[in-house]
């Protein structure tokens, strides 16, 4: 596949009408010496004075062409070369509690419940993260292992799209979530493995202390990022159109618990409250844990310039010694 690499170099075309614009025109002097070979002089003079024929301006324009065509760049990409991964293991940990479901969360002017908006951000967030082996894990009364760490990136964001309430119980085992995150973390031979723990709400369920599982991540050097979710306030009349009353709806929220689980593994802990905020979230996170790979597939490149380089040399060359061609054979004056 043709391809050129400094395309921005055709802006250096129109420079030799500019300059010719721009700088003042060249003087003629007056001989200050009277020599014999005075009339020869002043008749090679006026050969190089005047306008270059139509011909010859074209030579000079070819040639200013392939110049700058060779500054692009030309080159001929093969096919694509393996991929070298290098990334990060993540595992997502999504909360899939009964308070999911309540719909507190704005996203594009409309009113949807927590666990649309999370699927929906969060979709997109995976699909930034090329070279990263992605795995997720949904959590209520237990935790289970929904995809195993993958480069296949797609298809986490189809089983999270097909995640729904209920599907792991209606409480919340984070500490669970953590510690089966550990175990699938634990084995693998990253350099950097992280944990994204998403939830609404306090650990209500299962068997590990979430602050005893983040003492055992830290210990096996995994950060986790952790991500509450739930709006600051809401009146009941967005609710019911009737009362106007002021409630908290993420009053069941622990961020305490959560703030100490990202401390006590050098991770952060993220309040999102709207579409906005997790989007910040997000890109925080990206700069935390920025993918080690670009995901554009790399190409064997095979350079071209030389030859309109070496071409505009030729024509140089034998512009050149046409032109001392037509110096050599002009009439010679008599002393």
């Amino acid at each position: 596949m043709f391809d050129l690499a400094w395309p921005a170099a055709i802006l250096l075309l129109p420079l030799p009408w500019v300059l010719r614009r721009l700088l003042p025109p060249a003087t003629n002097r007056t001989a200050a010496l009277q020599v014999a070979f005075l009339p020869r002089l002043q008749t090679l003079q006026e050969e190089g004075a005047g306008q270059p024929a139509a011909p010859a301006r074209w030579r000079y324009i070819l040639i200013w062409l392939l110049l700058v065509f060779a500054c692009m760049r030309p080159q001929w990409l093969g096919e694509p070369l393996p991929i070298n991964i290098s990334g990060r293991d993540m595992m997502i940990a999504v909360d899939l509690s009964g308070s999911m479901e309540y719909a507190d969360m704005q996203h594009e002017d409309e009113v949807v419940d927590r666990l649309t908006l999370v699927k929906t951000l969060l979709s997109q967030f995976i699909a930034q993260r090329q070279g990263d082996r992605i795995g997720l894990i949904l959590f209520g009364s237990n935790a289970y292992v929904q995809a195993p760490l993958t480069h296949d990136l797609n298809s986490v964001r189809v089983w999270l799209d097909e995640a729904f309430i209920g599907l792991a119980g209606r409480q919340t085992a984070i500490g669970n979530a953590i510690g089966l995150a550990v175990k699938r973390l634990t084995d693998e031979p990253a350099e950097s493995r992280v944990l994204i723990l998403i939830t609404d709400g306090a650990n209500n369920a299962g068997e590990i202390n979430p602050l005893q599982a983040a003492r055992l991540a830290a210990q096996e050097k995994i950060r986790i990022f952790t991500i509450g979710v739930g709006a600051e306030s809401i009146t009941q009349a967005e609710l019911s159109g009737t009362l106007a009353m002021d409630r908290d709806p993420s009053v069941e929220l622990d961020e305490g618990t959560l703030t100490d689980v990202a401390l006590a593994t050098g991770g952060e802990y993220f309040r999102a409250r709207d579409a906005d905020s997790f989007q910040q979230i997000y890109q925080r996170i990206d700069q935390l844990e920025p993918a080690l790979r670009d995901g554009r597939p790399q190409r064997q490149a095979q350079p071209l310039y030389p030859w309109p380089l070496g071409l505009a040399l030729l024509l140089s060359l034998l512009l050149t010694c046409l032109r001392l061609n037509v110096l050599h054979r002009a009439p010679r004056h008599a002393d």
